[in-house]
């Protein structure tokens, strides 16, 4: 077998492997060391390979976003930030039909600029919007489908992590990313409060059972004061880490760092935060920071296992044969990523995809950070679609309520995963928006 066979043959075998339950930086490391081992005959080499690859990782200045970003958003979570800002949001959206998921819409999205997480997004609104929504006579798909939509947007609203993971594979600025993410962010929140709007008007009996919802809940509407009250703590923390970086005062390791300094004093100023507490988030980040070195470290190898076959640069002579171009290549990839989407997590897909893609779009000329926000936007799809469909999940762990089952949950969320692949569409077809921000 040739060089290039055997890559593919790697591939094929790697998410075969995933497919089939094996842990994914497990297939990826594994597959990728044997890979290398065979095509050179040389077992010290791929263990030297390895060796630079985890060194490589462990090394990378930004990757010290991913933790410090990490910490801020689960002592911003445990802090209670995101029920104050949905309570504001209500206030303002609730006499409007539709109205309480446009308020879940808007405060997934600031709650998303300090948090980063499409799980944490999903576990707070499933607490705090669902059962606002069926006491409201909300139809109970619409109910968790707004929730799982929103919640993918604290993947692309900065800081998020698959921003970070992208920017270290892709070897592109954490800060240029964030930046890039802004945009992109906005427009996804407009285009699923407009989704609301209309799904108001043409079908309301998805919206709210009947037609017609109910006002009369216990909560009265607040003030302005109270409202900007709310509010004040989480703007103040959204403007120190963003404002920071956008001026360039900070770095975004310096902007981590100081965000989560911010959500630790609020978290203990408002009481919500004992030692116990304190530990307990410390040994979460340490878990999430240790998964995602371990995929970006197995990513790294499967990159360089890649190089050595010549899979992607075998792949930009296909696709270069075929006389496809711009379009017939994004074609491709918004494919792959929908297909990778209903298997994989959006990390994986990330690092299986960004390495196979990057010399393709290298050779395209394309601007490598709005290829990130493409590549990330694509993947989160997956978030919301079956069969694994992550934030589904968490919703349907999180609402333990037996009337919901998942399948309204990936019902309910159908068409925001519509949404949201109409504005990766408009993203692919006006870069500008999403590097319109940058420096």
């Amino acid at each position: 077998m040739s060089p290039l066979e055997i890559g593919l043959v790697s591939v094929v075998a790697m998410v075969t492997m995933i497919y089939l339950g094996v842990y994914i930086p497990i297939a990826l490391g594994l597959v990728s060391f044997v890979t290398i081992w065979i095509l050179r005959d040389d077992f010290e080499l791929a263990l030297s390979l390895l060796k630079v690859a985890v060194g490589d990782s462990v090394k990378e200045y930004s990757f010290a976003t991913i933790p410090l970003f990490t910490f801020m958003g689960l002592i911003v979570s445990r802090a209670g930030l995101g029920e104050d800002v949905y309570k504001v949001m209500d206030s303002l959206f609730r006499r409007v039909t539709g109205g309480v998921g446009m308020a879940t819409v808007g405060a997934n999205a600031l709650f998303a600029a300090v948090t980063g997480s499409s799980i944490a997004s999903a576990s707070v609104f499933t607490k705090v919007a669902v059962p606002e929504m069926l006491k409201l006579n909300y139809n109970k798909r619409f109910a968790v489908g707004v929730v799982a939509g929103s919640s993918v947007l604290g993947m692309i609203i900065p800081p998020s992590a698959m921003l970070i993971i992208y920017a270290i594979v892709a070897e592109q600025s954490v800060g240029h990313m964030f930046i890039a993410g802004i945009l992109p962010g906005l427009l996804l929140t407009a285009a699923y409060i407009a989704a609301i709007l209309v799904m108001a008007r043409v079908t309301p009996g998805f919206v709210v059972n009947g037609g017609v919802a109910r006002h009369d809940v216990d909560r009265p509407l607040l003030g302005g004061r109270e409202m900007a009250a709310l509010v004040a703590p989480l703007a103040g923390l959204v403007l120190a880490v963003l404002g920071g970086m956008y001026t360039g005062w900070l770095t975004p390791v310096e902007a981590g760092a100081a965000g989560a300094a911010l959500a630790l004093v609020l978290a203990i100023a408002r009481r919500r935060m004992d030692l116990a507490g304190f530990w307990h988030a410390l040994l979460e980040t340490g878990h999430i920071t240790a998964a995602i070195l371990f995929l970006i470290t197995a990513a790294s190898i499967y990159s360089r296992m890649l190089g050595i076959a010549g899979v992607p640069n075998a792949l930009g002579d296909f696709l270069a044969t075929q006389q496809m171009g711009f379009a017939g290549v994004m074609i491709v990839l918004v494919v792959l990523l929908l297909f990778l989407g209903t298997i994989l997590d959006t990390a994986s897909i990330i690092l299986i995809v960004v390495p196979l893609f990057l010399p393709v779009m290298e050779a395209l000329g394309v601007d490598l950070v709005w290829f990130g926000i493409i590549v990330v936007i694509g993947a989160e799809i997956g978030l919301l679609t079956p069969p694994l469909g992550i934030s589904c999940f968490v919703i349907k762990s999180t609402i333990n309520n037996p009337e919901v089952s998942l399948n309204d949950v990936f019902m309910g969320a159908l068409p925001f995963a519509a949404v949201m692949l109409a504005v990766l569409l408009i993203l692919i077809g006006f870069p500008f928006l999403s590097t319109a921000l940058l420096p």
